[in-house]
């Protein structure tokens, strides 16, 4: 438990970080999931827009440093090399 008025406020705001985080986190899975799925499928329009949806909420996580920014870009070309391979078959 914390001690002063200080490390008593530090910690309500870390508890809403905690959640907000989350919340956003949780999210972001589903996105990449959804991506995933997409990829896995035969609609090519779908794929795009799931592709596109993803990297927009990979981005936005990354800027709010809720991922790491290399962990982005690694996962933005995960699945852009998943489903150029889905592409060409």
């Amino acid at each position: 438990m914390p001690n002063s008025r200080s490390a008593k406020r530090a910690l309500r705001k870390s508890d809403v970080r905690r959640l907000r985080n989350r919340s956003t986190r949780s999210e972001l899975r589903n996105v990449i999931k959804n991506a995933r799925l997409a990829i896995a499928g035969d609609d090519s329009q779908a794929t795009v827009q799931a592709l596109q949806k993803a990297t927009k909420e990979i981005d936005q996580a990354a800027s709010k440093g809720i991922i790491h920014k290399n962990a982005a870009a690694r996962t933005k070309s995960r699945l852009a090399k998943s489903a150029n391979q889905a592409a060409a078959k």
